[in-house]
């Protein structure tokens, strides 16, 4: 695999896709594990946690690479940045293990981590220098904007495929797009479609770094250009309408006072008693407060990246697999995972951190279930608790779930 990679390397990038293997002629495409290998090499991490101090320190002295503007950088098309990726559950029987659950289908928690690294290899690609064969950059997941899910199931012994490329950059972000799709009769047919949006950083992972323009060829490249554009507007909008910022609308009112009337414990109206506390649970409903669960992680080094902070995907595979545990207990039946909205990394986590996760089902509807997770790093010597992630997860139940409701106005 490592003269594989090497082939990678100096192949360009669209030869890059289709690799081709000593023995019998036929295309191999990289799979996971050397993705994995060849972000090592890009970034010169250690393999050793003993040693990373001094990798650390070695990448200081690429400071001198980075581009002083934007405009310094050659610009890159779509296809530079795209790449195959296969994930050989079919040919490869021995790593279908890791990625068994217990329903015998692919454990989604996987797939998020396996879609992480492929995004941050991606960006490597987009800005890669001909001439150095170490990145300058810090390349670090910011966001998962959007992951849908076409298929219910994915199987555990079937050939996955992820493709993907960036699809828009601004001065010091970029956008991602991947798809996976799975072969059955010999077709690939869709899964996911996913956008992760990425943040380059300076050497010791400071500060912003300036990373190549995208330059759109098509009009159909164009018109994802445009999207992407469309979507950091409404990232910026989303966030300042947050309600810690903005009074709820007309409408947001309403509904929060619907559905407080809704809870309202009306035999006590006859004794001119109804007050704000005198509540009542609807039929067939849970207070919100009753649909939670929480969990603890200790971040050993097994599950760092190659900056030696924990891996973003462990991360997401943590957080899904307790918002799947939520949804489960809640609904009484297997929740199947349709969507995943609006991850936001406000903080890396670093190795030795204390990770508390809590999550609470926050929104129902006939057999949807959305919940949210809330992670935070506890530090024992500060006693100090900072949110690092939330995150949000739409599950669909094999039964109709009760309605969740709010008891307080938070």
């Amino acid at each position: 695999s490592a003269c594989r990679l090497c082939t990678m390397r100096k192949l360009p990038s669209i030869l890059a896709r289709t690799l081709t293997s000593g023995t019998s002629g036929s295309p191999v495409l990289p799979d996971m594990s050397e993705v994995r290998s060849r972000l090592r090499d890009i970034v010169g991490a250690s393999t050793n946690w003993r040693d990373h101090v001094q990798a650390m320190q070695e990448r200081k002295a690429l400071h001198t690479l980075l581009a002083k503007r934007q405009e310094d950088l050659p610009p890159r098309r779509m296809k530079d940045s795209y790449l195959e990726v296969i994930l050989p559950l079919g040919s490869q029987p021995e790593i279908r293990e890791k990625y068994l659950n217990v329903h015998n289908s692919v454990r989604f928690g996987r797939i998020l981590e396996d879609l992480d690294s492929l995004g941050v290899l991606i960006c490597y690609t987009h800005t890669k220098q001909e001439m150095q064969p170490r990145s300058p950059l810090s390349i670090v997941t910011a966001l998962v904007d959007k992951i849908n899910l076409c298929k219910k199931i994915i199987y555990p012994d079937c050939d996955i495929k992820f493709t993907g490329n960036v699809s828009w950059v601004g001065r010091t972000s970029m956008e991602v797009k991947m798809h996976m799709l799975q072969l059955h009769d010999g077709d690939y047919s869709p899964v996911l479609d996913a956008t992760f949006v990425m943040v380059a950083r300076d050497p010791e992972n400071k500060r912003p770094a300036f990373v190549n323009p995208l330059v759109p060829e098509t009009p159909e490249e164009e018109e994802i250009f445009k999207q992407g554009e469309l979507n950091k507007v409404k990232r910026i909008d989303f966030s300042t309408a947050s309600l810690l910022k903005m009074a709820p609308t007309a409408e947001e009112r309403n509904i929060v006072h619907d559905i407080f009337l809704n809870t309202l414990d009306t035999r006590q109206e006859g004794m001119g008693t109804v007050s704000f506390r005198s509540r009542k649970l609807p039929p067939n409903s849970v207070w919100m407060e009753d649909a939670k669960l929480k969990g603890l992680q200790i971040c050993h080094p097994q599950e760092r990246n190659i900056f030696n902070r924990i891996f973003g995907g462990f991360l997401m595979r943590k957080a899904f697999e307790l918002g799947w545990a939520t949804a489960c207990s809640y609904g009484g039946s297997r929740p199947f995972i349709v969507s995943v909205d609006d991850i936001m990394f406000q903080r890396p986590v670093e190795v030795g951190s204390l990770l508390l996760l809590s999550a609470q089902v926050c929104y129902t509807e006939k057999n949807y279930i959305q919940v949210r997770v809330h992670s935070e790093v506890y530090d024992a010597d500060t006693r100090e608790h900072q949110t690092t992630n939330i995150f949000h997860f739409t599950f669909v139940s094999e039964n109709e779930v009760p309605q969740v409701v709010p008891k307080t106005y938070g």
